[in-house]
């Protein structure tokens, strides 16, 4: 949770700079793509240098692959009917709801690169409006399976807080899954959280590109 604050913080303080300083789009264009380059290097050092990451690869079965898969097509899903609900009162495509709710957690990522994909072909408003509704949803995301996490495990299910993580799953929320799920549950946490990150930039990139 902490993380998340430090994370909401830091971008009402770019929001508070960019409307102080007036900010060149170019300039803000070209520090977003670097720092999307920097997040996706990130992303792969994270993945390679877990220490259980070689357990975890051998111990794979088809078994564990069917729930990172039902998480990202649940997410799809659901983001694609609150497009329907919600795309009559605010204009904006249904697909444009599913490249948000694809990011599954990942609102670093999501937010740049929804940013940088629509901004050639919807201008520099609608893609800062949908790259903003990108990071506080998947923010908001990481915030509900991290303090929901004792009451989702209860009342749904382990596998429940593990989808609920989606990505965040195998870093932020690993010790809430770890508390509350059971050590036999990490395994299964961690296989969700590299496959749906692995996932993520493509699954964002094709909705932007049909949006």
């Amino acid at each position: 949770m902490k993380g998340s604050i430090v994370t909401i913080s830091c971008f009402i303080a770019g929001c508070a700079a960019g409307l102080y300083f007036q900010t060149g789009t170019e300039l803000v264009h070209k520090a977003s793509l670097w720092l999307l380059y920097l997040l996706m290097l990130q992303a792969g050092i994270s993945i390679g240098s877990n220490s259980q990451l070689p357990q975890i690869l051998k111990s794979i079965s088809p078994r564990l692959f069917i729930m990172p898969v039902a998480i990202i097509i649940g997410a799809i899903l659901f983001s694609a009917f609150a497009g329907l609900l919600l795309a009559p009162i605010f204009g904006r495509e249904v697909t444009q709801y599913m490249a948000v709710g694809s990011a599954c957690g990942y609102y670093s990522l999501s937010s740049l690169l929804i940013g940088n994909l629509m901004e050639p072909t919807l201008g520099v408003t609608i893609a800062a409006e949908v790259a903003t509704v990108a990071l506080l949803a998947n923010i908001f995301r990481e915030l509900f399976a991290l303090v929901a996490a004792p009451w989702i495990v209860k009342w749904f299910s382990p596998e429940a807080e593990i989808a609920a993580a989606g990505v965040t799953a195998v870093d932020v929320c690993l010790p809430a899954i770890k508390k509350w799920c059971g050590l036999d549950y990490l395994p299964a946490a961690i296989v969700c959280g590299v496959l749906i990150d692995i996932a993520t930039p493509f699954l964002i990139s094709f909705f932007c590109s049909i949006s």
